[in-house]
């Protein structure tokens, strides 16, 4: 009898960082070319991703339950799950607000963050190719180190944002309430980024 084919875990985090990269591009082309009128279909864009990584982790999880032995401590594969599925979903939260807020124009900083997202997402989507052969491999210190510069950087821009929105609409409420709410929302995309690497590097440095 043919041994049953045992679930890959590290193929699934490699689709969670993709279902994360797709929704960055998503997020990144909305506020590129901004059109409110077109929000509306970008949102169920990006669900369909949200949805078809929720189903994914929630394969990863049925999975974990059966499993006799894992390639890595069940924790760590639970923490990766969910630390990775929190970028698809934090990243949809920056649309969703758009949409309730019902913006009608972006700021120029809104782009640049959301340009430093799709980085962070891209080189996650990288950490995860080489989380496999993470004992050997060469390079995903490297990626490490470099989602967290990312994260640095998204701080920083938070920053000077949140300062110039208050320097030229303290006197407006709702802008103020709107604007500080969405900058919120990015950096949290790019914090989730950095938890992920964060998880990685535990996993490695408990298992090296």
């Amino acid at each position: 009898m043919a041994r049953k084919q045992e679930f890959n875990y590290f193929d699934a985090f490699i689709q969670a960082a993709e279902y994360s990269l797709q929704a960055a591009e998503i997020l990144y082309q909305t506020l590129e070319s901004f059109d409110p009128d077109v929000l509306p279909e970008r949102m169920k864009e990006i669900h369909v991703v949200e949805h078809a990584a929720d189903i994914a982790k929630h394969d990863l999880n049925r999975a974990l339950a059966r499993a006799f032995i894992t390639p890595i401590e069940r924790e760590d594969i639970l923490l990766l799950s969910q630390t990775l599925d929190d970028v698809t979903d934090a990243i949809e939260d920056v649309l969703i607000r758009l949409y309730i807020f019902n913006v009608l124009s972006v700021r120029e900083d809104v782009l640049m963050f959301a340009d430093i997202v799709r980085k962070c997402c891209s080189e996650m989507k990288g950490t995860m190719n080489e989380f496999r052969n993470f004992r050997k491999s060469s390079t995903i210190n490297e990626s490490i180190v470099e989602i967290n510069r990312l994260e640095e950087e998204g701080d920083n821009l938070y920053t000077k944002a949140v300062r110039k929105l208050y320097l030229t609409s303290r006197d407006d409420a709702v802008a103020l309430m709107i604007w500080r709410e969405i900058y919120d929302r990015m950096e949290k995309c790019c914090d989730a980024c950095e938890h992920v690497a964060n998880a990685v590097e535990g996993v490695i440095m408990n298992n090296t």
